[in-house]
């Protein structure tokens, strides 16, 4: 994958995509006028992340463009924020204070509620197998500013790591973190969407196995969760209850730690 700027190379954003190619392993390649079709044919990489004065955004010749931003994240935190319930945060029983390792990150949507919930003393860790995701998802959340202070610490404080979900639980202890967490690609999109369909390209899209629960539920203290399609047979395939209220399309199943 390579890191650029804007048509507008302006001196800071230039000098921020070059630490971020640095950090990530990434060519950095300038950005001269070229357009993204141009830029690929030249590099031989179709991977192109964009740096861009208060938002970083991916794409490449002929995909719809994919930009960070926390969508529905910063709805659902606002309303946390006003004490108002939130399915995924009653599903989990997450406390103010608790850690979370969030498995299948993927723009950080529930990475950035847990982390409103969670507040100073939680920590949020954010895993997205998809290198050029995790990529845009690092530079989003630690340079994406709202109009709201409480959504931007929350984003700078989730810890945004590369890797598979299975491979990070199994070096971890038992009983190391209080939430373990899985939001897998549905094996249906539930509805057409803007946003979703660009994520689809660059998201993992295997299902969750069983061993990657067994691990949750070794590390986990308090609940392993998996959202899902509401009437979804994988909840009863891998082990997690549902609760019975609620007419809403997406659900959570849980599996309680005693």
């Amino acid at each position: 994958m390579i890191i650029t700027t804007g048509e507008a190379e302006a001196p800071e954003l230039v000098e921020r995509a070059k630490a971020l190619a640095e950090e990530t392993g990434c060519r950095y390649v300038t950005r001269g006028g070229q357009s993204l079709r141009r830029l690929a044919l030249k590099t031989g990489d179709e991977d192109i992340l964009v740096v861009l004065q208060g938002h970083v955004r991916l794409g490449g010749p002929g995909r719809e463009t994919l930009e960070f931003h926390p969508s529905m994240g910063y709805v659902r935190l606002k309303r946390v924020l006003r004490g108002e319930p939130d399915l995924m945060l009653e599903a989990a029983g997450m406390e103010e204070g608790d850690s979370v390792i969030d498995c299948t990150a993927g723009l950080g949507t529930d990475s950035l509620v847990f982390s409103v919930k969670g507040g100073e003393r939680g920590k949020v860790t954010a895993l997205e197998s998809s290198f050029p995701l995790y990529v845009l998802l690092k530079e989003g959340l630690r340079t994406y500013e709202s109009n709201l202070s409480a959504s931007d610490e929350a984003m700078r404080r989730i810890d945004v790591k590369h890797g598979h979900h299975l491979d990070y639980l199994q070096k971890l202890p038992d009983k190391s973190a209080d939430i373990v967490y899985f939001d897998p690609m549905f094996r249906e999109p539930v509805a057409e969407s803007a946003s979703i369909n660009p994520l689809r390209h660059y998201a993992n899209g295997e299902a969750l196995d069983e061993q990657s629960v067994r691990e949750a539920v070794r590390v986990a203290r308090k609940s392993v969760v998996l959202k899902e399609k509401r009437g979804s047979g994988e909840f009863a395939r891998l082990g997690f209850k549902v609760p019975e209220r609620g007419h809403s399309k997406i659900t959570y199943g849980v599996i309680r730690i005693d």
